[in-house]
């Protein structure tokens, strides 16, 4: 058996907004939110705390909290990522780490055959993502993640990238990499 390389896994990767109605099973949750607590964080504080969501009377209410409300009510899990901020000791930092968490998730739920976005946008109405999940005053929303098994054809497209010359550069901006 040939063994997976995590770069083409995270090269396949792909948002999906479609999900078929079939519920995420448990054991599959339980590996998703192992790998967000995998993932790096400064002095080892974790500052992430998932929220997770499969009532769709829940669902709906949030789902109202975006433009993307229809991703949010056809997915049969949402995992809500807030940083804690009593354990915070730079908040730049500890948001990169929940980043980190969110990426870890995706690339668990890809990895298992299911397909999963990054919802940003909700962000504009985190007070009341948070008064609906009820979270304490301590959290800060970092995203919403939404997951299921992809509907046929409802991966993105989008996999360009910018030539790796663009974005690397060795020691100075003005000196090309590649």
């Amino acid at each position: 058996m040939e063994p997976v390389r995590i770069l083409d896994i995270i090269k396949s990767r792909r948002s999906v907004r479609d999900f078929l109605k079939r519920p995420v099973e448990d054991d599959q949750i339980a590996d998703i939110l192992e790998a967000g607590r995998w993932a790096p964080s400064g002095l080892n504080n974790q500052p992430w705390r998932f929220v997770v969501v499969t009532d769709k009377g829940l669902a709906a209410s949030l789902a109202d909290c975006t433009r993307y409300g229809s991703i949010i009510q056809g997915a049969p899990l949402l995992i809500a990522v807030f940083l804690d901020k009593e354990v915070m000791y730079d908040h730049t930092k500890d948001t990169q780490a929940c980043g980190a968490a969110i990426q870890n998730m995706l690339l668990t739920a890809h990895g298992m055959g299911l397909g999963a976005v990054w919802l940003g946008e909700i962000l504009n109405h985190k007070a009341e993502v948070s008064r609906i999940l009820e979270a304490p005053e301590s959290m800060e929303l970092m995203a919403v993640v939404a997951v299921g098994y992809p509907a046929a054809g409802s991966r993105s497209r989008s996999g360009v990238r910018r030539d790796i010359s663009e974005i690397a550069f060795a020691e100075k901006f003005n000196k090309s990499i590649f």
